[in-house]
C-alpha cells in the first residue's frame, strides 16, 4: 500500500514553533495512532518507519517534536514543565481527531521510551478520549530515590554510550548517531529533576491507567528496566491490558533490532491495534471549536 507523508509547522499556546509529519494510506484510514517520541528524539526522521509501517497497513499516523526536540523551537532538550509537552501533545492530537474526515476514528496513542511517559499522561488528562496504547520499552518508572544518583545516570538520554546499547544492529546503530536531529549531550540539570518528578509521580499513579493498552519490552533492555513495564501491567486498571517481553531484544525494538525482530514486533502491534480497530467506531461527534490547535 502506498503511504503519503506530509510536514507542517503550528505555533502553539504559547507561541512555540512545533514540526509535525503524518503518514496516511491514500485509502481512508482505519483508525488513527499519534506518535510520542523518547527523550532527546524525533519523529520526522528516527520514527520514519513506525509511519511508513502502520501507514502501509491502514492506519493514519501523526507525529509532533516536543519543544526543544528535533526540528521544533526552543532550547535544545530542555524541559521546564513536562505538563507542557503533554498539553502540546493533547491539543494537536486532538485538533486531528476533529477534523471531519476522522471524526468516528478509533484512536490510539503510540509512546517508545519516555514517549511512553507522555502517552500516559495524555490518556491521564482526558481518560474518556483515548481507545488504547502502544507502549514500546516505556520510561515512567524510577526505581532510585536520591536526585544525586539520578542525574549522572539518567540512562535515557541518547548519548552516544546509551546509543550503543539502546540499538543491537551496528548498521542502524550508526545511522542513528548520525542523525543530526537527535540530542546527544548531557542533561541539564532542570531536566534531569523534571524527568525524575514526573517519573516519580506517574509510579505513584499507575493503578490510574484504564485504557487499554499493549505493553512490549526486551528482556535484555539496558535502557529502560523490562520490571517497570512488568509493574504497569501488575497495577494498572485497564481490563483489556497485554504485556510482551522478548528474549534477547533490546531497548530498540522497532529501530535497533535485526529486520527479522523488528518484523515479530510490529507483527505483534499491528495485530494488537487491527482487533481493536474492528471492535467499532466512536459515534459522537467532537466539537472543533473545543479541540483546535491554538494559533
Amino acid at each position: 500500500m502506498d503511504v503519503e507523508y506530509c510536514e507542517e509547522y503550528r505555533m502553539n499556546s504559547r507561541g512555540v514553533r512545533l514540526f509535525t509529519c503524518r503518514w496516511l494510506p491514500f485509502s481512508c484510514p482505519k483508525a488513527l495512532v499519534f506518535l510520542c517520541h523518547g527523550y532527546g528524539m524525533e519523529c520526522g526522521n528516527f520514527m520514519r518507519g513506525v509511519g511508513i509501517k502502520l501507514a502501509s497497513h491502514g492506519y493514519g499516523v501523526f507525529g509532533i517534536d516536543y519543544e526543544g526536540h528535533g526540528r521544533s523551537s526552543g532550547a535544545r532538550c530542555y524541559i521546564k514543565r513536562f505538563d507542557n509537552i503533554i498539553k502540546d501533545c493533547s491539543e494537536y492530537f486532538k485538533s486531528i481527531c476533529a477534523q471531519e474526515e476522522y471524526r468516528g476514528k478509533k484512536r490510539f496513542l503510540y509512546g517508545e521510551s519516555m514517549g511512553g511517559a507522555v502517552a500516559l499522561l495524555t490518556h491521564k488528562k482526558d481518560p474518556g478520549f483515548w481507545d488504547g496504547a502502544v507502549l514500546v520499552a516505556p520510561m515512567f518508572i524510577s526505581l532510585l530515590t536520591r536526585v544525586e544518583d539520578v542525574i549522572p545516570k539518567w540512562k535515557i538520554v541518547p548519548t552516544k554510550d546509551v546509543i550503543d546499547s539502546a540499538f543491537k544492529d551496528p548498521v542502524k546503530r550508526e545511522k542513528i548517531r548520525g542523525n543530526k536531529l537527535i540530542y546527544q549531550e548531557k542533561p541539564r540539570l532542570k531536566t534531569a529533576l523534571e524527568l525524575l518528578r514526573t517519573s516519580m509521580n506517574l509510579e505513584d499513579s499507575l493503578n490510574e491507567v484504564t485504557l487499554p493498552f499493549f505493553v512490549l519490552h526486551g528482556e535484555a533492555d539496558t535502557v529502560t528496566d523490562p520490571d517497570v513495564s512488568r509493574a504497569l501491567y501488575d497495577r494498572a486498571s485497564s481490563k483489556d491490558k497485554t504485556i510482551k517481553l522478548y528474549p534477547g531484544m533490546w531497548h530498540g525494538l522497532t529501530s535497533g533490532e535485526p529486520d527479522d525482530n523488528i518484523e515479530i514486533v510490529f507483527s505483534d502491534i499491528l495485530s494488537w491495534l487491527d482487533k481493536r480497530s474492528r471492535r467499532w467506531h466512536r459515534q459522537y461527534q467532537i466539537d472543533p471549536a473545543v479541540y483546535s490547535w491554538h494559533g
